[in-house]
């Protein structure tokens, strides 16, 4: 490795072993040690970040970006911007939403052409599982998909279509060939039919009507599906935005039998309960919906208990009037939730009133997303020989958030007007500032795909 050429020192380094005075040393873009508080070579630049919190980069493995084709709903310019403010150095983007849908070896060369020279993270991509697409799988692999996602519902825009057992019975067996994880919305069709013939007539204003159209069971009976088909075919499955407390013995039971199934939750299922969303309010509607306060609270339980592994953003912006704001319907205003830059201090808000540490920030929102998308040999934590992406963190500093000032595309968000504690001083991709108190790098510097 080169001459060290800059050293990042903390009194609050989040190290994989703990919290403690460190000084972490770079060279050419990567960590060559992780050394005392006191050890810095005379010929290196000195960023001191002091009594702040130094976290790895976080890592946001579920980002809807939506370009080419919806690039009016986000772009990578504007997501990643986002991104660089909010301490996350990579994201994973989804791949449905934008046109082509990421689907094809050929959509995903498409997109990466899109990209190309946006970004200020660095970017990855999940290719998509969708009817008749098997024979693409292994080639969407080979030109850099992470992994693959699918609906088992409408995902809400026709170029991605749902799958049905017999479709992920014919993928999974393919997928566990390559080493790949399925990623899955898992929420079956038949609850929430059964629902919306209970609802007819009901108020769409009332996030009532929305909470009760999209069922617990109907996460359930999904994850129930999903643990059949992971017994059956030894492929790695992981059950995006869980929500309803229901869902986490049946991730618990398929951990302790040793099946390669796992679990993540988002900020707003974090932040947000059901008997707090005003009616009228279409900025809080997502799938599966913020629940009751109880799911809340078993989510943080779960967390804690590792039933849960991650917590991911799920940003999915759209133009406002999609959001249906001016006359608040529920049922016909698009469900995606924006909250890309604040999902650092939303998750610690929350951590920290129930006695969780940064620590667990760490793990939750670095570690085990890097895993989870097989980029941990060069992403999410402070170790040597990984990449040095940094977030200078000050977790006792506190900002309300003003939507027309955030970085993605639209301003439209449920944190809008909300106390939040912990504020990203400076993000770090691979030792260059990229965002410094609310200043951007001159040039987008991002990476999009490496082996």
């Amino acid at each position: 490795m080169s001459q060290v050429d800059l050293v990042v020192r903390s009194r609050r380094a989040v190290l994989p072993e703990g919290v403690r005075a460190a000084a972490v040393h770079v060279a050419g873009g990567r960590i060559a040690a992780v050394a005392g508080y006191d050890d810095v070579p005379e010929e290196a630049r000195v960023l001191e970040a002091g009594d702040f919190a130094l976290l790895p980069g976080l890592v946001d493995t579920h980002v809807h970006v939506n370009e080419p084709g919806r690039t009016e709903w986000e772009g990578f310019r504007t997501a990643t911007r986002a991104a660089a403010a909010g301490g996350i150095t990579t994201l994973v983007d989804m791949p449905l939403n934008s046109v082509p849908a990421t689907t094809t070896a050929a959509a995903l060369a498409a997109k990466r052409a899109a990209a190309a020279g946006q970004c200020r993270v660095d970017v990855r991509f999940w290719g998509g599982v969708v009817p008749g697409n098997e024979g693409e799988l292994s080639a969407l692999r080979e030109a850099g998909a992470l992994g693959f996602k699918a609906f088992l519902v409408p995902s809400g825009v026709d170029e991605f279509p749902a799958v049905g057992e017999a479709e992920l019975a014919r993928a999974l067996p393919i997928l566990a060939e390559l080493g790949a994880p399925l990623l899955v919305h898992a929420e079956l069709p038949g609850p929430i039919a059964a629902a919306a013939a209970r609802l007819a007539g009901a108020d769409p204003r009332a996030y009532s009507t929305w909470l009760l159209s999209r069922p617990p069971v109907a996460e359930v009976e999904a994850v129930e599906l999903l643990v059949l088909l992971a017994r059956a075919t030894g492929a790695r499955i992981h059950v995006v935005h869980v929500a309803a407390a229901e869902v986490l013995p049946l991730l618990a039971a398929a951990r302790a039998e040793g099946l390669a199934v796992s679990g993540e939750t988002c900020p707003h299922y974090l932040t947000f309960c059901a008997e707090e969303v005003p009616d009228g309010a279409t900025e809080y509607k997502c799938a599966p919906p913020v629940r009751d306060a109880s799911d809340r609270e078993a989510l943080w339980a779960a967390l804690a208990d590792g039933i849960l592994a991650l917590v991911a953003s799920d940003h999915s912006p759209s133009p406002p009037l999609m959001k249906r704001r001016s006359d608040g319907d529920f049922m016909a205003a698009w469900g995606g939730i924006a909250s890309l830059q604040v999902s650092l201090p939303a998750v610690w808000t929350e951590a920290r009133r129930r006695g969780h540490g940064i620590a667990e920030l760490a793990e939750w929102m670095s570690r085990a997303p890097a895993a989870l998308a097989g980029l941990d040999a060069h992403k999410g934590a402070i170790r040597a020989g990984l990449d040095a992406d940094l977030v200078v963190f000050d977790p006792e500093a506190e900002l309300t958030v003003d939507g027309a000032r955030l970085e993605h595309r639209h301003p439209l968000t449920p944190y809008h007007g909300r106390r939040l504690a912990g504020v990203v001083r400076q993000t770090l991709l691979r030792g260059e500032l990229v965002y410094d108190g609310g200043r951007f790098a001159q040039l987008p510097t991002g990476e999009l795909l490496r082996p």
